[in-house]
């Protein structure tokens, strides 16, 4: 059976606990169990510190990366522990009937733009923030900056033709597709790499971002763990 975890006892084990930060990862779920407003009680695990490989950690994410979840009223009513962003947002999505359109065409189509973050768009971003932010001037080769910058801005010239003439990825509503991909869109103005890019020249991506951080439950869900 799934316990909950000593360093992280919780105060509302009925509630729903979140063990994450504030990265565009840790984000997603923040954002959607707000957008849901469904009970949680969020636990901060700094990766800074290395908290991530503390056994109690990785008990609920066995590749110690965040974010993580425990639902005490898992699927049959029994807890339920689960790591990896992409899988948590289908499940939160599948338990409240919410953020994924009902329709099978429209569902898949949301899976499958869940999908593109998960393989390319949140990698290549966050190599490019690495090489452009993190790693300058501790190497003279320029083949992985090159590399990831190229690849980052075909993935965003993606996303700008996918949203022209769209409010959202799929649909008119936001879906568990947006709350994967705009926090890692947003990253780019934290590594500075908005003209590298060439964001400006992206006035659907730019639109769309503006509209999915304009929400309250996004802005709420921004500042969990921070």
């Amino acid at each position: 059976m799934t316990t909950f975890p000593t360093r992280w006892a919780p105060r509302h084990p009925d509630r729903l606990q979140l063990y994450s930060m504030a990265t565009p990862n840790g984000q997603k779920i923040a954002i959607a169990l707000e957008e849901l407003e469904l009970p949680y009680e969020p636990h901060r695990i700094d990766i800074l510190a290395r908290d991530q490989f503390d056994p109690d950690f990785v008990a609920l994410s066995p590749n110690s990366k965040i974010p993580a979840i425990l639902d005490p009223a898992g699927p049959g009513g029994a807890p339920l522990a689960l790591a990896e962003s992409g899988a948590i947002l289908l499940y939160l999505a599948e338990k409240t009937g919410r953020l994924i359109p009902p329709g099978p065409h429209a569902r898949w189509e949301t899976i499958q733009w869940l999908m593109f973050q998960m393989s390319a768009v949140g990698p290549f971003l966050g190599q490019f923030g690495h090489f452009f932010k993190f790693a300058r001037g501790k190497t003279a080769d320029t083949y992985a900056l090159d590399r990831y910058t190229k690849e980052a801005r075909r993935l965003l010239d993606v996303l700008e033709r996918r949203l022209d003439g769209r409010a959202f990825l799929v649909g008119d509503e936001l879906s568990i597709a947006d709350i994967s991909t705009f926090p890692w869109v947003g990253a780019i103005d934290f590594y500075g790499g908005r003209d590298a890019l060439g964001v400006a020249s992206l006035p659907h991506v730019g639109a769309w971002l503006e509209r999915c951080m304009s929400r309250p439950a996004v802005q709420r869900g921004l500042k969990v763990n921070a």
